[in-house]
């Protein structure tokens, strides 16, 4: 049992740090809905909610392509990378094979690899066929980056669940498909929804690979978007504030919609006997 002052102490750090964690978030916010005149920035309490700014901030920086970009690879990534995420941590962590454990170590190698390292030779591979300035620049590498995590993840889930529960669908007759889709995807969902997640917020916040693989404005996503934009309203901090906040908006959403899911995922992460 917990003494009194246990807890009081634990709620206590518990509300620093939510405290430390929410003030970047509230000057962001104070300076978003500032005045466009105003010098001022940080934790000035504006004039008045100037909802104009962010109507202001999407037409000039033209966001709606962006946004538009920015969906579409990022709904393609998350979507790939899952479902062969899935397959591939299903073989690796239920079903036996000659070289599976080699296999499976070439796939962790991944998460190793600096993207730096990589990004220049990237780029000339997919110049040399034709790729750089299209959507296949930013969705392929991202897939293949986020799959090496997604692998990782989810092995981790089908060797922690219970080996009775597979067993009894094997005798019952289920085939590999069947048990995968039909009872160990359904359990896993915590699981899931947190690699969905972490895909997501790596891929929508993902500027290194859209800045070098993309130069025509038609491709460009919103963190790309938002450093040019950055760089033609360098001193209106308002704009720059409301900005920020439309693109930080969508993963606010999604883990928003995903939170329960997402905290089950990270504190389990696997259904246990």
């Amino acid at each position: 049992m917990t003494s009194r002052f246990e807890r009081v102490a634990g709620y206590g750090v518990l509300i620093l740090f939510a405290i430390i964690s929410l003030t970047p978030v509230v000057g962001i916010l104070s300076s978003a809905f500032g005045s466009q005149s105003s010098l001022d920035t940080g934790f000035s309490l504006p004039d008045g909610l100037n909802w104009g700014n962010f109507a202001d901030a999407w037409t000039r920086g033209h966001f709606g392509s962006y946004l538009a970009n920015s969906v579409l690879v990022t709904v393609v990534v998350v979507a790939v990378t899952s479902l062969l995420a899935v397959l591939a941590a299903y073989a690796f962590g239920v079903m036996r094979f000659p070289g599976s454990t080699l296999l499976f170590y070439l796939f962790v190698l991944g998460l190793t690899l600096p993207q730096e390292a990589l990004v220049v030779p990237l780029y000339f591979d997919l110049r040399h066929w034709g790729l750089t300035d299209t959507y296949w620049a930013l969705i392929l590498p991202q897939t293949a980056q986020s799959l090496a995590f997604g692998v990782f993840w989810m092995r981790t889930y089908f060797r922690g669940s219970p080996r009775a529960v597979i067993d009894a669908a094997r005798i019952d007759g289920a085939s590999s498909w069947a048990t995968l889709w039909r009872i160990l995807v359904p359990m896993g969902r915590p699981a899931i929804s947190t690699m969905v997640v972490i895909v997501f917020m790596w891929t929508w916040n993902e500027f290194l690979l859209a800045l070098v693989m993309v130069s025509d404005e038609a491709h460009r996503t919103v963190p790309l978007g938002l450093a040019f934009f950055q760089g033609q309203h360098s001193s209106d901090t308002a704009l720059l504030a409301a900005a920020s906040v439309l693109i930080a908006l969508p993963v606010v959403i999604v883990y928003v919609l995903l939170q329960r899911r997402f905290i089950e995922g990270m504190l389990s992460g696997s259904v246990k006997e």
